[in-house]
C-alpha cells in the first residue's frame, strides 16, 4: 500500500485537507453499521481496502438492538440470511433468534476488526466535482472520501400514518419499534394496525401474554406456512425457481398453503391476485410466514378489523361503521429510508421514497464513486448480494489508482 502513503503525503501539505475539522479518508466511508454496513467493511477489508464506518447510534445494528421486540426470530433459515464470508455457528438453531444474531453481528465485527465511529450522525453528504471527493459532514468532523457507500438501509425512520383524531383516543400509541413484549399489556384491548410479518407476530405475542388483541387488515395478504413438505418455504421456493417459472412455483405454493392453512378468505384475509413471488418481485411486498399467529385468528383470539376511519376516546370507528373500545394502539406500519434528508443527490435516489431509482439488481451502482447496499427489498441475502459487487467495483478501481501512481517516475 505504498501509493497509499504517496496519497497521504501529498495531501498532508494541501489546506483542503489539512484542516483540524476535516479528515481525508483513503478508502470508502459507508454510512450505517447494520447487517449492510458490516458486510460491505468486510468484503472490502478482504480485499486489503480498509473503509470508515459512521453510525449514528452508540452500537452496531441499532434497529436489532433497539427497536425490535423480544420475541424476533430470523424469518427465513440461517443459511439465507448470513453475512458474507463468515456462516452462522452450527450450534445456532434454524430460525435465530434475535440476541443470537446480534451476538453474530458482534462476531462478524470482531472477525474481520471493523470498528464503526459511533454517535457519528450524517448531517449532509454532497459530492464535490472540484475536487472529486464526496464532503461527508457530520457534527463534527467533515469526512472527505472518493467512494461513499449507502447503508442506513430501507428501515432507518419508522412509518406512522396520521388518523383523524389521534390526539383524542387517550390510550398508548406506539410504533413497532417501541413494542418490546406483550406482558405490559396483559389484559388490554389493544388494536394492532398492519398485517405484515411484524403485525402477525406481535398479534401473537399479546396472546401469549393474555392481552385481547384485535389486527387491521386494509388489503390483500400471502400468508404462507413457514415450512413446507418438511422444508423451509423460502429454501423449497428458491430451489423449485431453478426448474420451474415463477408462475408455476407460486400454483404450487398456493396449493399446498391451501391444504396445509385452509382458505384464509373466510377469516377476512383475502389473497392478492399476484401470486406471492410475483408479487413480491414486482412490488417488495413480502408475504407472511405463518408461525401460529393464523390458528389464533381461527379461533377467535384476534379479531380482524377493516380500515380505521377515526379514533375517538378510547375508542376506534371503522370503515365499516362499526365502534370499538381500545386500551392501545400499535402501528406496525413499517419503515422508511431517510437517504433524501442528508444525501444532496438526486440521480441514484429518490426523493420520494429514498430508495434507488433502478430496480434490483442494478440498484447498487451510482455515479462519482457512490453505492448503496441493502435497498434491494431482499433482506439480507440482497444486501450481500450488493456488498460483494460494491468491494469487487472498488477493488477495481482501487488498483487502477495503485498502478497509475506506482509507475509515475
Amino acid at each position: 500500500m505504498d501509493f497509499l502513503r504517496e496519497i497521504e503525503g501529498k495531501r498532508a501539505h494541501d489546506p483542503i485537507f489539512n484542516d483540524s475539522g476535516r479528515s481525508f479518508i483513503p478508502g470508502p466511508v459507508i454510512v450505517g453499521a447494520g447487517p449492510s454496513g458490516l458486510a460491505t467493511a468486510a468484503c472490502l477489508k478482504e480485499k486489503g481496502i480498509v473503509s470508515v464506518i459512521l453510525e449514528r447510534s452508540n452500537c452496531l445494528a441499532s434497529l436489532w438492538q433497539r427497536n425490535t421486540y423480544d420475541r424476533l426470530c430470523l424469518h427465513l433459515p440461517k443459511q439465507f440470511c448470513e453475512l458474507p464470508l463468515m456462516p452462522f455457528p452450527d450450534h445456532f438453531p434454524t430460525y435465530p433468534s434475535k440476541q443470537q444474531f446480534i451476538e453474530y453481528l458482534e462476531a462478524y465485527a470482531d472477525r474481520f476488526d471493523i470498528r464503526p465511529r459511533f454517535n457519528e450522525t450524517v448531517a449532509r453528504a454532497e459530492y464535490d466535482h472540484k475536487l472529486g471527493f464526496w464532503r461527508v459532514k457530520t457534527g463534527t468532523t467533515e469526512y472527505m472520501c472518493r467512494w461513499l457507500i449507502v447503508a442506513t438501509g430501507e428501515n432507518a425512520e419508522a412509518v406512522v400514518p396520521e388518523i383523524k383524531g389521534k390526539r383524542e383516543f387517550g390510550g398508548q400509541i406506539v410504533h413497532t419499534s417501541s413494542y418490546r413484549s406483550g406482558d405490559v399489556y396483559r389484559g388490554k384491548r389493544v388494536l394492532v394496525v398492519g398485517c405484515g410479518n411484524s403485525g402477525m407476530e406481535v398479534c401473537l405475542d399479546l396472546c401469549n401474554h393474555n392481552a385481547r388483541p384485535s389486527l387491521v387488515v386494509r388489503d390483500s395478504v400471502h400468508i404462507l406456512p413457514r415450512q413446507m413438505l418438511g422444508k423451509s418455504t423460502f429454501g423449497l421456493s428458491m430451489w423449485l425457481l431453478k426448474w420451474l417459472p415463477m408462475r408455476l412455483v407460486d400454483r404450487l405454493l398456493l396449493l399446498v398453503s391451501w391444504f396445509m392453512l385452509g382458505d384464509t378468505g373466510k377469516f377476512g384475509l383475502d389473497r392478492p391476485k399476484l401470486g406471492p413471488l410475483e408479487l413480491k418481485n414486482l412490488s417488495g411486498k413480502t408475504p407472511v410466514l405463518d408461525v401460529g399467529t393464523l390458528a389464533k385468528i381461527k379461533s377467535g383470539d384476534i379479531k380482524i378489523c377493516p380500515g380505521i376511519k377515526q379514533l375517538k376516546r378510547h375508542a376506534v370507528e371503522f370503515v365499516d361503521g362499526r365502534t370499538e373500545n381500545f386500551d392501545a394502539i400499535i402501528f406496525a406500519t413499517g419503515y422508511k429510508s431517510n437517504v433524501p434528508f442528508w444525501l444532496k443527490e438526486r440521480d441514484m435516489f429518490s426523493e420520494e421514497d429514498g430508495l434507488p431509482r433502478r430496480p434490483f439488481p442494478n440498484g447498487w451502482k451510482g455515479s462519482c464513486g457512490l453505492y448503496a447496499v441493502g435497498f434491494t427489498k431482499r433482506g439480507l441475502l440482497g444486501a450481500s448480494m450488493d456488498a460483494r459487487r460494491i468491494s469487487e467495483d472498488i477493488e477495481r478501481c482501487w488498483k487502477v489508482d495503485a498502478k497509475r501512481l506506482t509507475s509515475k517516475p
